[in-house]
This record gives C-alpha cells, sequence and structure tokens, in this order.
C-alpha cells in the first residue's frame, strides 16, 4: 500500500504520474527530536528547583524569578510562529541549531547573573531560543518525513523526550542543587548539556521533504493565505484558545510545585531512603516526566483511532479531576507523588494530539508556523500559570487560589475542545497520498 512507503510525500516525475518519494529512515529524525526535546524541555523545567535559592540570593519575592520564567514562556510563544516559518522556509535543522545557540547563550547570561535584570535578560534569550528547538519545528520534521500509518507512533515517541527530560533531567538538577548546596554550579552543569541540541539537529534535516511537499502539493499557496484560511476556521480557534490551559497547567506545577512540597516541609523516608523536601519536589517533577512518557506515546497511538478532539476533551476533564483531587487528599509524600504520577500520565498527551490535528486539518506545506501559532496560546498560558503563581503567593502566602484555578481552567479547556469539527480542508485533502 502507498501509506507504507518510506514517506508519505508524493513527487512529480518526468511524466505526468506522482510516484512515492524515498528518503532516509525517519527513525534517524525521531531520535535526534527526541533528544533535542529532552535536553531542550529538561533543562526548562529544572528552573523551578532554583526559584528559592535564587530568590532569596537577590532579596526579592517569588514574583521576580516567576516573572522572569513567565517571560520567558511567553517569548517562547511568541517567537514560534516565527520559528516555525523559517523552519517551513529553510530547513527544520538550521532552525533548530541556531535557537540551541539562543539557548546557550541564555543558560550562560543566567549561570553568571548578580541583578535582577541579567535574570530576566537571560530568561529572554532561552525564551527565545527553544522558541525554535522545541515541539513546533522538532514535529514539524516528523510530521513531514514518516509515512502516515507510522506518524502517530513517531511523534509520541518524539513527543515523550520532553518528558524524559523532566525525569532524568530535572530530579538530576536536585540532587546537584543538594551536593553542591549552591545554584550556580548546578546551573553550570545545564548549560554544557544544552550544547548538545546546538549539534543534534544534523539529524533532523527535512529540506527535501519541504521542497517536494511545496511542488506536489500546490506549495502556491502565501503566508498570508494560509493565515486567513486558518483564523477562519472557527475549529483552529478553539484549538489555539484551548491550549492556553495546558501551558498554564505545566507553568504552575512544574515552576512551583517543588516549592509548594518546599513550603510544607514534606519529605520522604522509605526503605532506608531519605529525600529532603526540595529533592522531594524535584523527584516529583521527574515522576510527572516518567509517567508523561507513556502517556504520550498512548494518548497519540489513540489519536490514530479516535477522534483527536474528543480525546483532547477527555485528557482535560482527567486533568481537572486529579488536581481537585490533591486539593481535597491529606497532603503527605505519598499524594505527592500519586498526583505527579496520574498528572503525567496527562502533561503532554495534549501535545502529538494537537499538534498532529492541526497537521491533519491544513496539510504539510505550512504545518510548523501553524503550529508555532497554536504553541503561542499555550505559552501565554504558561505567562499567565508561571508568573500568576509567584504573584498571587506574595499576596496571599500560599497557592490555594492558583489551584483552584487550574481546576476550573481544566473543565473550560475541555468545553472548548468539544465543538471542533475535526475534518480535512478540501485543499489539504487533495495533498494526501493515495
Amino acid at each position: 500500500m502507498e501509506r507504507d512507503r518510506p514517506n508519505a510525500l508524493l513527487v512529480r516525475g518526468r511524466g505526468r504520474k506522482l510516484r512515492p518519494m524515498t528518503t532516509r529512515s525517519y527513525w534517524t529524525a525521531v531520535w535526534c527530536g527526541f533528544l533535542v526535546l529532552t535536553i531542550g524541555l529538561g533543562v526548562r523545567q529544572s528552573f523551578g528547583i532554583f526559584l528559592k535559592p535564587v530568590s532569596a540570593e537577590l532579596h526579592v519575592g517569588r514574583e521576580l524569578f516567576s516573572f522572569g520564567t513567565a517571560v520567558s514562556m511567553l517569548l517562547m510563544g511568541a517567537v514560534a510562529p516565527f520559528s516555525g516559518r523559517l523552519a517551513d522556509r529553510f530547513g527544520s535543522a538550521p532552525t533548530i541549531a541556531g535557537g540551541g545557540a539562543v539557548y546557550v547563550l541564555g543558560m550562560i547570561v543566567t549561570a553568571t547573573m548578580h541583578s535582577s535584570a541579567m535574570l530576566i535578560l537571560g530568561n529572554v534569550l532561552v525564551g527565545i531560543g527553544l522558541s525554535a528547538a522545541t515541539f513546533g519545528p522538532v514535529l514539524g520534521v516528523i510530521l513531514r518525513v514518516a509515512p502516515p500509518a507510522k506518524q502517530a507512533l513517531a511523534v509520541g515517541i518524539c513527543s515523550a523526550g520532553g518528558s524524559f527530560g523532566q525525569f532524568f533531567i530535572v530530579p538530576l538538577a536536585a540532587v546537584l542543587q543538594s551536593y553542591f548546596g549552591d545554584w550556580r554550579p548546578t546551573m553550570w552543569a545545564l548549560t554544557i548539556l544544552a550544547v548538545l541540541i546546538m549539534v543534534l539537529p544534523l539529524g533532523l534535516n527535512d529540506r527535501k521533504e519541504i521542497a517536494a511537499s511545496k511542488k506536489g502539493s500546490g506549495g502556491s499557496q502565501t503566508t498570508r493565505e494560509a493565515l486567513s484560511e486558518a483564523f477562519g476556521l472557527r475549529s483552529y480557534v478553539l484549538l489555539v484558545t484551548g491550549y492556553f490551559v495546558c501551558g498554564f497547567h505545566v507553568a504552575f506545577v512544574g515552576g512551583h510545585l517543588p516549592a509548594y512540597i518546599s513550603d510544607k516541609g514534606i519529605s520522604l523516608s522509605l526503605f532506608g531512603i531519605n529525600l529532603t523536601p526540595v529533592e522531594l519536589g524535584g523527584w516529583a517533577i521527574g515522576m510527572v516526566g516518567l509517567f508523561n512518557i507513556a502517556g504520550a506515546i498512548l494518548w497519540s497511538s489513540m489519536g490514530a483511532r479516535y477522534k483527536r478532539k474528543n480525546l483532547l476533551t477527555l485528557l482535560y476533564l482527567l486533568r481537572s479531576m486529579v488536581f481537585l483531587g490533591f486539593m481535597v487528599a491529606p497532603l503527605s509524600a505519598a499524594s505527592v507523588l500519586i498526583f505527579a504520577g496520574s498528572l503525567g500520565f496527562l502533561w503532554l498527551g495534549t501535545v502529538p494530539l494537537t499538534t498532529s490535528l492541526v497537521g491533519f486539518i491544513f496539510g504539510p506545506v505550512h504545518v510548523t508556523m501553524l503550529n508555532g501559532i497554536v504553541f503561542f496560546g499555550h505559552q501565554v498560558g504558561s505567562f499567565a500559570g508561571g508568573w500568576g503563581g509567584g504573584l498571587l503567593f506574595d499576596l496571599q502566602g500560599n497557592y490555594d487560589t492558583m489551584w483552584w484555578i487550574s481546576i476550573v481552567l481544566g473543565f473550560v479547556s475541555a468545553a472548548l475542545h468539544w465543538p471542533i469539527v475535526e475534518q480535512r480542508l478540501p485543499r489539504a485533502a487533495a495533498l494526501q497520498p493515495a
């Protein structure tokens, strides 16, 4: 069958017939993308470990650090459509490598900072760099090079890289923080690791696929026409709006759960293993990442069999129930780990479902740019969740209001995803292989 050929793209040969395009194995791109997301998102998620020590060193409240990370997330989303446009036009490999260089520069500024201004600048650079080295450009490669029959699995495995980074890098950062007793050596260790983001894009070269899709798919559609088509579609607007909630949840939990656990003095002693509240906070984020490895693959696999918009509705409903259970249950090390595991199963399953849904509706030509705009909605939510957590803590001295806001927003997002029409546009349908 055509869909089982090495690549989904068809190109026009010397005659009138379209023939399948053959390329290298798409698994090279899957695993290189997996590692880019592992490092980029894993290092970024570890910033919650530094909230308390950095705030103490600068003699400021938690709002400043939270604002810095929130600005980083907002810029990560705001620049994502432009990074996506660069990837769609010039290829994903140079775009991701360039983003990796800016990311590393931001880490260096953060590791050497001694003022609030440098803290903000470092976060700005990290956010801009990560806009080109995160899900949009990376998964755009996978959607282009993987055959249709394998796309769900390939996107799920690649997306799980961000979760593996949480599982591996965040607890590592917490252990290093306890070992050194100082946040700067830990930040330098993470900076050295981030250098790999500049090298791994060698396996993410999709320029041939981009050229073929434009030739064989009527790539005459301009950027302006693509944007007009997308925003004229109610379902696309609902996706952008609903993705806000995912960003809110991820930023609040990732940025403030370690501090929340530390504030409550929750530690763990089990089978001779003793974890301080700081270490338990790091392992809680790691648990989120561990369970999301299975969650991302499972949710994306189900997306090949069931309507993705229905799965997204269910996922957000379950998130709200997990938040609610965590709030009403007695707080303990056990409840923290159960919460982390349950939420992890639902953590970034939204990414492959949302990303592949955009590709399904609109086709491959402008998919990275359009996913970048959807991702901007996610990052606006990240800004609100990250900064809002620090702001409300400084005002109220606790995170209680933020937990309840998270519960309500989950139900709102579920309601937004339900009416989405999961149907390929006629133009995009004409681009698909037989």
